[in-house]
């Protein structure tokens, strides 16, 4: 036999199966692994708990913008990570990434927790933490595009799929620990349970051997070596680099922004009650995790391109609903579809990424676009601060999210096929 018809014949195992099944137990514990990490996305439920606390602790009166800004900061954070980060996968493994970063996230949290001022939680929470995140983030994604040549959009999928339901379920436990811990004493509580869970579910973690494949799969295996299809020089070079980079953007910029405002939209806008409207963004989550398969299944299925039209036509509609039809219904389905769509591009822009430049350098070239999502991550949360601020409503915002959706259009027509 060949080395290569060895490393097909079941001799590698994880976690003491068959590679061919083993490797979707790391499709799920790197779901996990997103879940701890994308507590994030459950900020809008801290908006109004923190600026009461620092109101009435210090005395502070905190703006929209202010309250929003650590939020941006520690995605802006993450995304700088990622590429800094990502050369170091090939030398430590997806496993030691993983650890390291899953303990400056939980310290990030825990040490927020003593904040005296916004300024602090700028620090502590959004750049320790956010670049805890950036550092582990990447592994997970990158292992599962490495085991599955063959179905890598499904897998890199559902791998994110639990960064976005992250805040289904933490979102609705902040929720209630705020009621009995404060909102403090719930950034300590999460903070050392990211730490114990990422130490545990990095355990298995490892990239495949050089030349494995899964049976019955003819592509290439070239792709999965040490070297880029396409060098990160030339790939910043290419009309499509900078397609993918502006449609990302704009992408994560009304994601990110629905995020953020979930919950003050629907309590000053729409008049939901506030326990509801903690409930409506776990429930909005459901539809970001959800959004990474099903937009990573479309990017194998019908082309980057399409798939990209696909997500800004149902961002412009959602947010032309919104800013015309402020209403319940509206607002739920409005939120669901942003929410859902932002899980999309968090699939779109990484597989479309294997796609066009190849797997050997991903982490490197992916995490080039993925800064993509940190200017998205400060343009979006801060023009709804900033919108919030000056006019006192959150609905002027929608209207600028659907012609951004349109130029949106625009750039995709960029993402073609060699």
């Amino acid at each position: 036999m060949t080395g290569e018809s060895k490393m097909k014949s079941g001799d590698i195992r994880i976690c003491g199966m068959e590679a061919e099944k083993g490797r979707w137990i790391l499709v799920f514990l790197g779901m996990a692994i997103n879940l701890c990490l994308g507590t994030v996305y459950s900020w809008s439920v801290f908006v109004t708990p923190l600026t009461d606390y620092f109101s009435m602790s210090f005395g502070l009166t905190v703006t929209a913008s202010e309250i929003l800004m650590p939020f941006s900061v520690f995605l802006a954070c993450f995304a700088i990570a990622m590429p800094l980060t990502g050369k170091y996968l090939d030398i430590y493994g997806p496993r030691k990434i993983i650890i390291a970063g899953g303990i400056l996230t939980g310290l990030g949290w825990v040490l927020a927790s003593f904040s005296t001022s916004v300024f602090m939680l700028y620090i502590l929470y959004g750049v320790i933490g956010g670049f805890g995140v950036g550092i582990a983030y990447g592994a997970p994604v990158a292992a599962a595009a490495r085991w599955f040549p063959d179905r890598r959009g499904l897998a890199v999928g559902l791998v994110l799929l639990g960064f976005g339901f992250s805040a289904f379920i933490t979102a609705n436990l902040a929720g209630v620990l705020i009621g009995i811990t404060g909102v403090m004493g719930t950034f300590r509580i999460f903070g050392i349970a990211f730490v114990i869970l990422t130490l545990l579910l990095a355990l298995p973690f490892r990239f495949p051997e050089a030349g494995w494949a899964p049976e019955g799969f003819t592509g290439s295996v070239t792709a999965m070596g040490c070297e880029c299809s396409i060098p990160l020089h030339e790939m910043v070079k290419s009309v499509r680099f900078y397609a993918l980079w502006i449609c990302y953007f704009i992408g994560c910029l009304a994601g990110l922004m629905a995020i953020s405002i979930s919950k003050p939209v629907g309590s000053e806008i729409v008049g939901i009650e506030a326990a509801l409207c903690t409930v409506l963004v776990g429930f909005f989550a459901v539809f970001n995790g959800g959004g990474r398969p099903l937009f990573g299944e479309l990017t194998d299925r019908i082309n980057p391109r399409n798939t990209a039209v696909v997500s800004f036509v149902l961002i412009g509609g959602a947010s032309l609903m919104l800013a015309f039809i402020p209403s319940v219904l509206v607002y739920i389905i409005a939120f669901a579809l942003l929410w859902g769509c932002l899980g999309g591009w968090l699939a779109i822009a990484p597989a479309s990424t294997a796609r066009f430049f190849g797997t050997g350098d991903y982490p490197r070239c992916y995490g080039v676009i993925f800064l993509a999502y940190g200017a998205g991550a400060i343009a979006g949360p801060q023009i709804a601060g900033y919108i919030r601020d000056a006019t006192g409503s959150y609905l002027g915002v929608f209207p600028v999210v659907a012609l951004l959706a349109l130029a949106g259009i625009v750039s995709a027509m960029f993402l073609k096929e060699n």
